[in-house]
């Protein structure tokens, strides 16, 4: 389905009316969805179809994802979430798991940010690196 640009217009309009401070508020969004489906204005379907779709992209941009290794240690965890919450803003939600293939260091995923320290990572770079010389 094609999206008008003033589908798109109206659907950023309503994202906005359901953040508190720059953070989505899930009450929010829902009345918003069902003041639109009550309302039923032109090319309500198109509206609230960029309207999700902009709540999934901020969902993602919300989400960090971090492999490492090993076990991280508590404390490091802590300082983890506090580096990246200071530099991507409050309202970081976290998802920490083991991935042994990675052999060394941690992979760490924010949004469409992705940072790689991991040994594999550095192998692949150095394998990759061989083959075009």
């Amino acid at each position: 389905m094609k999206i008008s640009k003033q589908a798109r217009r109206d659907a950023k309009q309503l994202f906005r009316a359901a953040q508190v401070d720059g953070l989505l508020d899930e009450s929010r969004a829902r009345q918003v969805v069902d003041e639109v489906l009550t309302v039923k204005p032109r090319g309500y379907v198109a509206i609230l179809s960029h309207f999700q779709r902009l709540l999934k992209l901020d969902q993602d941009r919300r989400m960090a994802k971090i492999e490492s290794a090993t076990a991280l240690s508590p404390e490091l965890e802590t300082n983890l979430k506090a580096t990246l919450e200071q530099r991507y803003g409050k309202g970081l939600r976290f998802a920490f798991s083991q991935n042994s293939s990675l052999i060394g260091g941690m992979r760490i995923q924010v949004g469409s940010d992705v940072y790689d320290g991991s040994v594999r990572a550095r192998l692949t770079e150095l394998d990759e690196t061989f083959k075009a010389a």
